[in-house]
């Protein structure tokens, strides 16, 4: 069975540009990988009153980080900093202390906009976030595209143009190796863990 794969899109909109990104990445990557779409928007506002007894929807979205293989975090910048709606997700699935569901996962962080610096800053924040969630973000190739001509990727994932494609396909063979090689340590690290224990 093919590595599963998270997908958190931090955009909402109909049409979205990080969608379509993310559509793209998914058709360029690995054959048997599996994508599973993670709603970030059925969580209420963050609560610490209410971890102890967590609505449906929270159990949802920890089940389906937990149960995957890889992340993928696909963005836009709002304000100079990741949407609160991915903000409000990660939150979430991140707590209670100590039942962290990111903890551990290789990640792919991406972006898209129509500005000339696409997603940077945002994906500063983001990966701030994740390394102290225990996440593995790859470092390299970064994907700050800017979306232009407003038909660069269509709804299905096509990309316009070919060098544009070239790049995104590259950037999935370098993320399948990353997954690989984190998926590797932790495995290593569990047995050396394991080997300590007895």
């Amino acid at each position: 069975m093919g590595t599963k794969v998270a997908v958190l899109v931090g955009s909402l909109r109909e049409g979205s540009f990080n969608r379509r990104l993310a559509m793209a990445l998914r058709r360029l990557g690995p054959a048997d990988w599996q994508y599973l779409d993670v709603a970030i928007d059925e969580v209420p506002y963050f609560d610490q009153d209410l971890e102890a007894d967590p609505p449906a929807s929270v159990g949802r979205l920890k089940a389906a980080i937990e149960g995957a293989d890889a992340l993928m975090f696909v963005t836009p910048e709002y304000n100079r900093s990741v949407p609160g709606v991915l903000k409000n997700a990660i939150d979430w699935a991140s707590r209670p202390k100590g039942k962290n569901s990111f903890a551990g996962k290789p990640a792919l962080v991406a972006g898209a906009s129509t500005g000339n610096l696409s997603t940077a800053i945002a994906q500063s924040h983001l990966r701030m976030m994740l390394a102290y969630l225990d996440v593995a973000a790859m470092g390299q190739p970064e994907v700050y595209l800017k979306f232009a001509p407003d038909d660069l990727i269509d709804e299905e994932g096509n990309v316009s143009n070919e060098g544009t494609e070239d790049f995104l396909r590259g950037v999935m063979r370098s993320f399948a190796t990353w997954v690989q090689v984190v998926s590797a340590g932790r495995a290593a690290a569990r047995t050396r863990e394991a080997v300590a224990a007895d």
